[in-house]
């Protein structure tokens, strides 16, 4: 299961929702099916969130080291108010480059850490061209692109398919 946190683009409402994969949520949203659950939008898109990560449960915690001294109490860390909501403009502009980028990865086949090494193969003739997306170092994108091999970063993270719940 996967939990994102998402925002009604009426409103401005957030609210969580959990889902089979990235997939299951992109599918359940191109039909209408996730909707905000204080106006009933369907007008959703994922919200900014930060990632949850927790401890292993065999690693266990160093103890502290005993103060000599005394130390003052610290004072309270100031509460961080949460993010202003984005305006309408810019989530819409967010919600077009996430769905294009979207509809250009569906014709589009993962190779992975092989990006470098197949882009080349296509560029020179040694393979089919076809339209891919894997991993490359910026480095690596910068010396495909000195050689006249186009590449254009994803703009948006993309979890590798063996990785996806």
């Amino acid at each position: 299961m996967i939990v994102y946190d998402l925002e009604c683009l009426e409103h401005t409402h957030r609210f969580e929702g959990w889902f089979g994969s990235s997939e299951d949520f992109a599918r359940q949203q191109e039909r209408g099916l996730v909707a905000c659950p204080h106006c009933g939008s369907t007008q959703v898109i994922k919200a900014p969130m930060a990632p949850r990560l927790t401890r292993k449960g065999n690693q266990i915690d160093a103890p502290a080291p005993q103060a000599k001294v005394p130390a003052a109490e610290p004072a309270p860390a100031p509460v961080a108010a949460p993010p202003p909501p984005l305006p309408p403009q810019l989530r819409a502009a967010l919600e077009v480059v996430v769905k294009a980028q979207a509809e250009a990865l569906k014709s589009s086949r993962w190779v992975g850490e092989k990006f470098v090494d197949d882009a080349r193969a296509m560029h020179y003739g040694d393979k089919a061209p076809e339209a891919i997306h894997g991993q490359a170092t910026p480095d690596q994108a910068q010396a495909l692109a000195d050689e006249g091999i186009d590449v254009a970063p994803i703009l948006f993270p993309l979890a590798p398919p063996d990785q996806v719940n």
